[in-house]
């Protein structure tokens, strides 16, 4: 197979959380560009609705759909949505998250609880609900959006978000974790962990910490708005078919030093 047949995604049926802004959009006019169709769901839904305009102008089929991924009913309503629309899914890319900064000795229970509820359980219920169907089809794609926080602890200049930090190392295992378990169905279960990047997330760490952070990057710099890219539309493709339970780090070069 030539190689720009392994990275070709067209007519491959993707879903993003989070889809709507930042990083998560990124990925899914990444996908769209790759020629897959997307949907793209969030608690925001006019954002999706703004993300599908642009995917349905590089020739895609967009939808943007609601939910809230510690919903399991919205969760539910997603994926029937999608098959009736598509008949299957062969991308699920878990990119909706949360944070909450705060030292860890005052952290708030209802801070950790809320971080948790959406960047762990939410997006295993989504891995769960997608799975079924993925090993009902014998094959599937799924992307996990953790973090370099991790992987490495962090001082308070540099990031002081211990719940958020602890969250993004659980969807690390638990990702190793399904790819062990759903490989046997053909099922590739990976994890892109970003560094620094631009978006509604970070907005108040990068204004706050901007001089540590850009300290401990070697390359210098922010991530960019084409840097998670080649990532996605690699882990989503046939390049990865022998690629499972890897956590592939886009940060700068944070992890080398």
């Amino acid at each position: 197979m030539r190689v720009q047949e392994l990275f070709d995604l067209t007519g491959q049926v993707a879903i993003i959380t989070g889809g709507g802004a930042g990083l998560g959009r990124q990925m899914a006019l990444a996908l769209a560009e790759a020629g897959a169709n997307v949907i793209l769901a969030a608690r925001k839904v006019e954002r999706c609705e703004e993300a599908a305009r642009e995917a349905s102008a590089l020739g895609a089929r967009a939808v943007a759909l609601r939910c809230d991924v510690t919903s399991p009913e919205e969760i539910a309503s997603v994926v029937d949505r999608t098959l009736a629309d598509f008949g299957r899914v062969d991308i699920l890319v878990n990119n909706a998250g949360t944070a909450w900064g705060a030292d860890p000795e005052s952290h708030e229970l209802a801070g950790w609880n809320k971080v948790f509820a959406t960047n762990v359980t939410g997006l295993f219920l989504f891995c769960q609900a997608v799975g079924r169907q993925m090993i009902r089809q014998r094959r599937g794609k799924i992307i996990n959006v953790a973090s370099i926080a991790g992987m490495v602890g962090s001082p308070p200049e540099v990031l002081n978000a211990v719940a958020y930090s602890s969250a993004k190392g659980a969807v690390i295992n638990l990702t190793r974790d399904l790819a062990a378990k759903w490989a046997r169905h053909n099922i590739q279960v990976n994890a892109i962990a970003p560094g620094y990047f631009p978006s509604g997330l970070t907005k108040v760490i990068l204004e706050r910490s901007s001089e540590p952070i850009l300290a401990v990057i070697p390359l210098g710099r922010l991530g960019g708005a084409d840097d998670l890219k080649g990532a996605v539309v690699f882990l989503a493709s046939r390049a990865a078919d022998y690629v499972t339970g890897h956590i592939l780090a886009v940060d700068g070069g944070i992890l080398a030093i």
